[in-house]
């Protein structure tokens, strides 16, 4: 009978026309892919500046696994917290300014870790509509109200907070939206969360290693400094180019995560590999001011190249360049057409993003080159 009843499960979702497949992917990450047994131009990775396949990142790896193995044997609190994840935990903190980071296995076990640390049952997340499945997830892991607001909509949440008779108050955001590709009015929120005596959870996944000085994160784009309130989530299998993610913030904040995220505590330590590797990856950061001028330029050069057809992309100033197509039959089709050309483009459909708001999302990255987006417009051109 179970299994009867998901073979309908499925049938749905294949007639809705959202059911997931994975491609096979033959070849390192790099802008121009083997994709299921085809060369393919891919504009569907979320690495920004190009390092995933970095021949530094891949000879800091292969150093670190002579040096250190390559597994832990424990969680952190037991036996697996090695020298790199504490030399990593410690530069990190450094990179965005903050007193202290703690080093997660991946950006999903360190949303749904930390906001259960923080807040519970008698409490209160105000959460922007659009925000990440992990944080949703997160949310509702933590047993405390979830108050929705619009999003970005400064004067709804701060009406919302103003209502709430919460004990403790958490706003939680993403900076850059994974699939709009806006960025969060942080300073707004920054004051609110001052106003009402609230936490501010910033999840910027997409920012770092992009927005700021030197790649430091939309923090330091919107030039906002460490406050005790304050929590920064940064990503590193995007920009970073290897994986795991961190929060940082003030000491103690970060002590009682250490002892009170599930995700953190139990759960075997990742590979020292993979933290020695993100310590060289923080260099190219770092230094990668002209990867980032480049990616920009791309970003320019995309929104030029299609502002005068019927495909509009949606105000980004972001790697994310979504294309709204409407119905995921539409969306489909049009995804297809560009694999027909050798253009791989992710095709998102609900419950991802909105009912009707199907769409392209276009990521770009400094390991394409001025002739990629130049073929990208050209081919969405000839796509009717």
């Amino acid at each position: 009978m179970i299994s009867d009843e998901t073979d309908l499960l499925l049938e749905t979702l294949a007639e809705e026309n959202a059911l997931r497949k994975r491609r096979i992917v033959s070849s390192p990450c790099t802008v121009t892919a083997e994709v299921d047994g085809r060369a393919m131009l891919t504009f569907s990775s979320n690495d920004y500046l190009g390092l995933a396949a970095s021949p530094a990142l891949v000879q800091a790896a292969a150093e670190a696994a002579h040096r250190w193995g390559v597994g832990t044997g424990g969680s952190h609190v037991v036996t697996g917290h090695m020298q790199p994840h504490d030399m990593l935990e410690v530069a990190l903190a450094d990179f965005v300014g903050a007193s202290r980071a703690l080093y997660f296995s991946t950006g999903y076990m360190a949303n749904i870790g930390i906001i259960p640390a923080l807040v519970g049952r008698g409490d209160a997340v105000f959460s922007d509509r659009l925000n990440h499945a992990s944080l949703i997830d997160a949310v509702v892991l933590s047993r405390a109200e979830n108050v929705r607001y619009r999003h970005n909509d400064l004067d709804h949440l701060a009406s919302l907070l103003k209502e709430s008779k919460a004990k403790r108050k958490l706003i939680l955001t993403d900076a850059v939206f994974s699939m709009d590709g806006d960025v969060a009015p942080l300073p707004g929120l920054l004051e609110l969360a001052q106003r009402h005596d609230a936490w501010l959870v910033v999840d910027d996944a997409h920012g770092f290693g992009v927005l700021g000085y030197e790649g430091r994160g939309t923090l330091s784009h919107f030039g906002i400094s460490p406050t005790p309130r304050l929590l920064y989530i940064g990503t590193l299998g995007k920009a970073a180019g290897v994986s795991g993610a961190f929060v940082a913030g003030a000491s103690n904040v970060i002590e009682w995560l250490l002892q009170r995220a599930r995700t953190y505590t139990f759960t075997t330590a990742s590979s020292p590999v993979i933290a020695a590797t993100l310590l060289k990856s923080l260099e190219l950061i770092r230094t990668g001011s002209l990867l980032r001028a480049h990616l920009f330029s791309l970003i320019e050069r995309l929104r030029m190249g299609l502002s005068q057809t019927r495909w509009e992309l949606m105000p980004s100033p972001t790697a994310i360049q979504p294309v709204i197509i409407g119905t995921n039959e539409e969306t489909l089709r049009v995804a297809q057409a560009l694999t027909d050309r050798g253009i791989l483009i992710p095709a998102i459909r609900p419950p991802t993003v909105p009912k009707d708001s199907a769409r392209l999302r276009i990521s770009l990255s400094a390991g394409h080159n001025g002739e990629d987006v130049d073929r990208l417009t050209d081919a969405l051109r000839g796509v009717q």
